[in-house]
């Protein structure tokens, strides 16, 4: 048996290729929407794709499912349970419907699915066997069910799906899934989750990329409410602290629910001449994307222009700022070269930001204008203004700048209502990274915005390390 795991750091998911050097046979599990590394890993060793699966309607990026069938004829498989309001769209007409006990045989290899709902109803694990070497599961891909140190969060279908309490429901039968599937397998079990450290799918995820079922037993943070029987103890800790679920999360949902837009194999990204994007951005027929770090775009970027800096975070942060369902405006990237422009591409895929039209090599020759800031020792006499920190809700409980209200970077262009009209917006987060992505969201949106320089590090520095403010 061969297994490979596929790690994207932007959002912190884990795709798998199981294939069977026997018959030459792969499947591909939770794969991501820009597929090329799952064709070229299967030509290399001289596999096959002929199935693909996933765990469950996932809310963080788009699946690779309907992308990976098109492309090499596999078969889909999907899960069928969890009731008829999460069963999969006309997108999986000709996919099979799985159920619990259901397998899929991949050569001498046998995946067997495993119901374990809680973070999603329709969630299903796959146990494992390579029929070469045993006779009984060896590893489980546990998707979004059981983390390294963590599991899948119950909330989400709340948050981002127009759910109402379901995270009760859901973290009991986390709770159930826990109990009877999981704990019940032999401790020597390698467990391999869909998520890691970074992941907005739990709040304890370990970097660790493996664990076991054993591991997990002894030292899971849930396991002495297992362990006691305690659920309402185990739905209590798991409802705490949980970190803010972006506002593109529902988008996700329903479009993995219907099926993705088949990309195909894209074409490589044509370059713009700064005549031709001048005129663009004068129409406002397309958008800029900076891509530089703050820095650089604070000595001067073009009117309107969103910052995603690089293509290491293009598709986390490009989510921020880029809403497809309402913006119909295509994207020109700034970047140095076509290979770089590309890797961005396929991270914005990811996400559903498919209006990728060309790329430019420089802003030299368009007109620039200079995004205001404040610095932290102006605060003290501002007025009329509201200060917003854009991190993460755990980040700002644990310590804030005086007056300033909360509204994490990934629900801010949705929750324009929640600033003040006709006032000026003071904006930080850690360092000043996130702060000037969101920044330049809000900017496009008509908000009038300061960013504060150096954000709260800098305010921390300027205050010769006096304590936060903690809520």
């Amino acid at each position: 048996m061969l297994l490979e795991r596929f790690y994207d750091e932007d959002l912190a998911q884990a795709s798998y290729v199981v294939g069977c050097q026997a018959t030459g046979e792969a499947i591909v599990v939770d794969p991501r929407r820009d597929v090329e590394a799952y064709l070229d890993f299967a030509a290399s060793r001289g596999l096959r794709i002929a199935h693909v699966t996933e765990t469950h309607i996932h809310a963080d990026y788009l699946s690779g499912t309907r992308e990976l069938a098109a492309r090499t004829g596999a078969r889909m498989h999907v899960s069928d349970e969890g009731g008829p309001d999460w069963t999969y769209g006309e997108g999986f007409d000709d996919a099979d419907r799985m159920l619990d006990g259901d397998t899929i045989a991949v050569g001498n290899i046998t995946l067997r699915a495993v119901h374990t709902p809680g973070h999603t109803p329709e969630h299903l694990s796959f146990l494992v066997t390579d029929g070469a070497q045993a006779d009984e599961p060896g590893f489980m891909l546990t998707g979004d069910f059981v983390f390294v140190g963590d599991v899948g969060r119950p909330d989400l279908l709340d948050e981002a799906a127009g759910g109402v309490d379901t995270r009760f429901e859901g973290a009991k039968q986390l709770f159930a899934s826990l109990r009877d599937r999981f704990l019940t397998l032999p401790d020597y079990v390698q467990v391999l989750p869909a998520h890691g450290a970074g992941s907005a799918c739990g709040k304890a995820l370990g970097a660790i990329p493996t664990t076991t079922v054993g591991y997990e037993r002894a030292f899971a943070w849930w396991a002495p409410h297992l362990a006691a029987d305690d659920e309402q103890g185990f739905v209590d800790e798991l409802l705490s602290g949980q970190p803010d679920a972006h506002a593109y999360f529902a988008r996700m949902k329903s479009q993995n629910r219907s099926g993705p837009a088949l990309l195909g194999e894209l074409a490589p990204l044509p370059e713009r001449s700064i005549e031709s994007v001048r005129e663009l951005l004068t129409a406002d027929a397309t958008i800029l994307v900076d891509t530089r770090d703050q820095h650089a775009v604070h000595a001067g970027t073009v009117e309107g222009a969103l910052n995603i800096p690089g293509a290491d975070k293009a598709a986390s942060y490009g989510a921020w700022v880029y809403d497809p369902e309402s913006e119909s405006r295509p994207l020109v990237l700034l970047a140095d070269d076509e290979k770089e422009a590309g890797r961005m591409r396929d991270h914005l895929v990811r996400v559903g930001i498919d209006a990728v039209e060309g790329y430019v090599r420089s802003l030299d020759g368009l007109p620039l204008l200079q995004p205001k800031l404040l610095s932290p020792e102006e605060l003290d006499g501002l007025a009329d203004a509201q200060l917003v920190d854009v991190r993460g809700r755990s980040e700002h409980d644990a310590g804030h700048i005086p007056g300033s209200r909360h509204l994490s970077g990934g629900r801010a262009l949705w929750h324009l209502d929640e600033l003040p009209l006709g006032g000026t917006v003071v904006t930080y987060c850690q360092s000043g990274v996130r702060n000037s992505v969101v920044a330049s969201a809000l900017r496009r949106a008509g908000v009038d915005v300061v960013e504060l320089d150096g954000s709260y590090a800098g305010w921390l520095r300027s205050t010769a390390g006096e304590p936060a403010t903690a809520a």
